[in-house]
């Protein structure tokens, strides 16, 4: 085929055929499978109800076809592609419903959007569903922990290891002599061909107790869906390291406390209930009572700060918190879904307590906690590492 013919063909797969594509190219065998799975969910004509091309969209209500449709898509098309065209046809198709019948839940491709949906759908998921639901979640869960878990621990481990720091070491056997030489250079005598350190740096004696509080406080309004489960995987990784003490609370108009159930992510994302109203401000004061070292506290607002509840007195307590030496980090989103939607009001109402509030991605998420502990300047961080 020569480069012309190939550019065609591509346009025809872009514009979808007909008259008026312009194209004059027709499709055969694989291209015309491709053609046709891209119809399904693409073809669905413009606001007056139209379609383009003349060709027929849509899947139906049939979960077989819909089923079958799945099985087409990951064979002509790369797994992130799949994903794509899944969120894609849930949304434009109203396939929901379908997504609580186990056959579409064995063929579909697992990942954090389809994760969300699911526990939207847990409080009127049938029993014979359950099972391949939660089948798909810890898939998706365990991925993520792989891609993700090595990264946390080595962040805090060393955020906790340089914050332990000591100018004043207290055994030959703490002394961090490279940083010391480094620190020392200028003191260097040539002649003795040696340098003499003015100033010594070491480590602390290494704490086995607790050396951080974290609360992580997360939204769990519809909105927030790919957020709660991010912030559910790195929970269950901060819970796992002795010398952080973590909490994970979810709200809407009611808080429930999960910290129980960190050692298992999936069963903590069952224990949420994507949806409802949100009270920042309820959410806000709970997780202050579970402060208790509040100079060695971190505390993660993870929220489109939409508020429902008494917008005041959530800035109050936030204020307060900080006051008290609390370490206080507001995510308007935990994802890689882009720029998020925020209450723009609230959001610079705490940018101006020195709270900045900003999105995060998950792949950036350990480097801000070891930032946190460290007790960097937070929002210098954020403009260097995330979107406005």
């Amino acid at each position: 085929m020569s480069v012309a013919d190939e550019r065609m063909r591509r346009w025809r797969l872009v514009l979808g055929g007909g008259s008026a594509d312009g194209t004059g190219c027709g499709l055969e065998g694989v291209d015309a499978q491709m053609d046709a799975a891209l119809a399904a969910v693409y073809d669905q004509g413009g606001p007056d109800g139209t379609r383009s091309g003349g060709r027929e969209g849509g899947l139906g209500a049939s979960a077989p076809r819909v089923a079958r449709w799945l099985g087409d898509i990951r064979t002509y098309f790369p797994s992130t592609v799949v994903q794509v065209m899944q969120k894609d046809a849930i949304e434009r198709l109203n396939l929901t419903r379908l997504l609580l019948e186990p056959e579409m839940l064995e063929a579909v491709e697992p990942d954090v959007h389809l994760v969300g949906t699911l526990l939207a759908l847990n409080k009127v998921m049938p029993d014979q569903a359950r099972e391949s639901a939660r089948a798909l979640v810890r898939k998706v869960v365990t991925e993520l922990e792989r891609r993700l878990a090595q990264k946390t621990r080595a962040a805090v481990t060393g955020a906790l290891d340089r914050s332990a720091r000591t100018h004043r070491p207290k055994r030959v056997a703490d002394i961090d002599w490279d940083r010391t030489i480094r620190a020392n250079l200028k003191n260097y005598l040539p002649e003795r061909n040696t340098v003499v350190p003015s100033r010594l740096v070491g480590y602390a004696r290494r704490q086995r107790s607790v050396q951080r509080e974290v609360v992580l406080c997360i939204d769990q309004s519809g909105s927030m869906a790919a957020s709660v489960v991010y912030s559910s995987v790195f929970g269950a990784v901060l819970a796992s390291m002795r010398s952080l003490k973590t909490s994970l609370v979810v709200f809407d108009t009611a808080v429930v406390d999960l910290t129980d159930r960190l050692h298992d992510p999936v069963e903590l994302l069952f224990g949420t209930q994507l949806g409802g109203g949100t009270d920042i401000n309820r959410a806000i004061a709970y997780g202050q009572g579970l402060i208790t070292r509040p100079a060695d506290s971190i505390f993660i607002l993870i929220s489109d700060l939409y508020e429902g509840g008494v917008r005041q007195e959530m800035l109050r307590r936030v204020a307060a918190m900080t006051q008290a030496g609390v370490q206080v980090i507001v995510l308007l989103a935990l994802s890689d879904e882009g720029a998020p939607f925020y209450d723009h009001e609230n959001a610079a109402a705490l940018a101006a307590m020195g709270v900045p509030a900003f999105a995060c991605t998950p792949d950036a998420f350990p480097d801000l906690m070891a930032a946190a502990i460290e007790r960097r300047d937070i929002a210098r961080w954020a403009e260097r590492h995330t979107a406005p």
